[in-house]
């Protein structure tokens, strides 16, 4: 049995069924709604964890996405966008409304970055951490939206047109504060590298 009480053997089934019939179902089927709950779960907590930067918040908030889900699934249409767009939304909001409540900025947690050092000659591999340690400190300055621009694009791997969805923006607006993002992030690097350089020289 799988973490949703369904034989593993109806979970392999069930990839073969479309999202688009599995929302239809799930619309009086609680089952169907466990078939799509399994199919997106592990993408949403990844989403809300790169976001909060804790595990314990993380499924907190992923377990209240789906539950949100489920209650309004019946009202659910079909606009030209996958169904995880829809739940990206969910999550987005939930997370914003997490960061107001405390009343802390959004950290982007990429811890995960520092696996790639693995296997590398020593050298390498801290002229490698040093650099993301670089990278991670301009991203976790960005603005919040910005820091969500880069998890959805690079982490979670969705279009323009699906960003804009979660965000509540055009995909041409996304296409733009992307490109902003982009060229800060690459100033803001340059900065910090040329910096390292300076203390580095002065030593």
């Amino acid at each position: 049995m799988n973490r949703i009480g369904q034989p593993e053997n109806q979970g392999e089934q069930a990839e073969a069924v479309s999202d688009a019939c599995l929302i239809e179902r799930a619309k009086t089927d609680p089952e169907a709604f466990g078939i799509l709950y399994e199919r997106y779960v592990d993408r949403i907590y990844s989403y809300v964890y790169y976001r909060t930067g804790n595990h314990a918040d993380a499924e907190d908030l992923t377990a209240k996405t789906f539950y949100r889900a489920m209650q309004h699934i019946r009202h659910y249409q079909e606009r030209g966008l996958p169904f995880s767009a829809w739940l990206y939304r969910i999550a987005h909001n939930l997370v914003a409304n997490w960061h107001r409540d405390r009343g802390k900025r959004q950290v982007v947690s990429l811890d995960e970055l520092h696996s790639l050092t693995v296997g590398e000659g020593p050298e390498r591999a801290a002229e490698r951490r040093e650099r993301t340690e670089t990278l991670l400190r301009v991203i976790r300055n960005l603005p919040p939206e910005r820091q969500e621009l880069l998890i959805l694009k690079f982490v979670e791997h969705l279009s323009n047109a699906e960003i804009g969805k979660i965000m509540g923006r055009s995909e041409g607006a996304i296409k733009s504060l992307y490109h902003r993002t982009l060229l800060s992030l690459r100033e803001q690097y340059e900065e910090l590298e040329e910096g390292g350089l300076l203390a580095h020289e002065q030593e």
